[in-house]
């Protein structure tokens, strides 16, 4: 168990939070949810004993091993990959270095037998045995082929260390875990190893997410860190939304009676209550759900930015066409070959590709940024586009203020107007007199999401658009994409946002394309698409 007391922290003027009062049980997986800046990594930081606190403190119930995701990619580098998993579990660990070094002992007395013999037994009490096939499978679970379980782990991909970090916090069976964004860099198959991995966990785990999907398949509660304070509720990431804005409609409604409220609210409590059974974490969760009192339900003071895309016209019979489309890395990667498709009204299209090189090359030749190997693509003379790159460090180089930075790019020139569309991304004030050098990497995307509503274009095109993004933002751009009635292409990590907006998966590989009009979930579960992708990359 881990218990937070009256803990506050202080820097300067700021108060980052104040007196917090929370407790982390064993069954449980809590997400942590904020707004960027809201200091969810430092709360992290804080129960890992990282970060001392101004007032209060963190307990944790003698005995229990709490395990970390590492976040430094270079700590390990000169350790073998198995190695570096097995330090997971340090007491395990501890035991293992000394039990070598003691039988490495050319001059070995009774002593040392007494030693080694008290070694063995703590070493079998702790599983020690079956710690190495162990530590492999994990690897093997995130990914990680058994051919590089010796190797160092500097000679892995950036990719690589982090599953073999993340490998090393799951390993040991902790009683505490924390993990800081652990599906960063991870693929479809290896979060849902992960999804798995941790509704199956039945200790304590505190995880840190902007993926919502990931957050709904694991969570039993939502910590939501907003003004300061820290509130603890009970559910996955969708019914904390979906509740707290229907409490916020609720308390809106000044004429709505209170009976009235409490029914509508213990109605939507028994309603997801019931959809509960189609998640991995079930039974426990509808438990949670059914104990519910509705008075707990409060409305999230969170702003969310408004986005709305209108096109100055609708799109023409004649959108897109491609034909034949294949394009090579400078040392002959196949990225893609032979695609080939057209786009009809509506579509909107999730471009995947288990190489994101490969998209991102893709969407830069469409929009005249790259050249093809071979083949042509032909937008219709109706089609304006709108996109949004997957880089955008280009945009941002100029020391101009928000208001100018966005002028640039608009018709009307007109401070007032132009302040409106900053204003719809929640730049407010003194906000919009920031120079584009200083933005953070949220700062940077909500300025070219403003761009881009700006354009008024009937086709839009984005490559990672959550990227950077807080929880708010990928709510209210996820909203505005499933009202989108024209043309989209786009591709996401985010799980929730492409099986809620695409109605068509077009997969680029390098022997040729995969072309479903289906759901995503359809599209992953489909098990002649999984035959095909097989073959395709070989």
């Amino acid at each position: 168990m881990l218990i937070v007391n009256n803990l506050s922290l202080r820097y300067g003027k700021r108060t980052l939070f104040d007196e917090v009062n929370l407790k982390f049980t064993p069954g449980n997986c809590y997400g942590v949810i904020g707004a960027n800046g809201a200091g969810k990594s430092t709360f992290l930081k804080i129960l890992a004993g990282e970060i001392d606190t101004t007032t209060g403190d963190v307990q944790i119930t003698p005995g229990e091993r709490m395990s970390v995701l590492k976040q430094n990619h270079f700590a390990f580098d000169e350790c073998p990959v198995l190695q570096t998993v097995l330090m997971g579990n340090s007491k395990l660990w501890k035991v293992m270095q000394e039990k070598d070094a003691v039988y490495a002992k050319a001059d070995f007395t009774e002593e040392d037998g007494l030693k080694a013999a008290e070694l063995e037994v703590a070493f079998a009490e702790m599983d020690g045995w079956n710690a190495e096939s162990d530590a492999a499978n994990m690897l093997s679970g995130l990914g990680i082929k058994e051919e590089l379980h010796h190797q160092l782990v500097k000679d892995l991909s950036g990719k690589e260390k982090v599953r073999v970090l993340l490998a090393q916090a799951l390993f040991g069976n902790p009683d505490i875990l924390l993990l800081d964004e652990p599906t960063n860099d991870l693929d479809i198959e290896t979060i849902d190893w992960l999804e798995n991995f941790l509704a199956d966990f039945q200790n304590t785990v505190i995880v840190v997410s902007h993926d919502r999907h990931f957050l709904d398949a694991v969570c039993t509660h939502i910590v939501d860190i907003d003004f300061s304070k820290i509130q603890l509720y009970t559910g996955n990431y969708t019914f904390w939304y979906e509740s707290s804005q229907l409490a916020l409609r609720q308390r809106a409604d000044q004429n709505k009676k209170v009976e009235d409220k409490r029914k509508e609210l213990q109605e939507f409590v028994e309603r997801f209550s019931a959809n509960a059974s189609k998640s991995r974490q079930a039974t426990s969760r509808k438990k949670l759900l059914d104990k519910l009192v509705v008075d707990q339900i409060q409305p999230s003071t969170r702003k969310y930015p408004g986005i709305i895309f209108r096109p100055d016209r609708d799109c023409g019979d004649q959108i897109l066409r491609i034909e034949k489309l294949s394009k090579s890395t400078a040392d002959g990667t196949v990225l893609f070959k032979n695609v080939e498709f057209t786009l009809i009204k509506e579509d909107k299209v999730a471009v995947i590709s288990k190489d994101h090189l490969a998209i991102t090359t893709f969407f830069e030749i469409i929009n005249g940024h790259d050249t093809p190997d071979s083949g042509e693509y032909q937008w219709g003379s109706t089609i304006t586009t709108a996109y949004l790159p997957n880089n955008n460090a280009a945009y941002f180089t100029s020391d101009d203020n928000l208001i100018d930075w966005l002028r640039q790019y608009s018709k009307d020139k007109d401070e007032t107007y132009v302040r409106g569309f900053l204003g719809k991304m929640l730049f407010s004030g003194e906000e919009v007199m920031k120079k584009c050098t200083v933005l953070s990497g949220g700062e940077k995307v909500r300025c070219m999401i403003s761009r881009m509503m700006l354009q008024n274009a009937n086709c839009l095109m984005l490559d990672e658009p959550t990227n950077h993004l807080d929880l708010e933002s990928i709510t209210a751009f996820n909203n505005a994409m499933k009202d989108w009635k024209q043309v989209a292409l786009f591709t996401s990590h985010d799980h929730t946002f492409t099986e809620t907006v695409a109605n068509r998966i077009i997969e680029l590989t390098p022997n040729g394309v995969i072309d479903k009009r289906m759901s995503y979930d359809e599209y992953l579960n489909d098990s002649g698409v999984k035959e095909l992708r097989e073959k395709m990359y070989r």
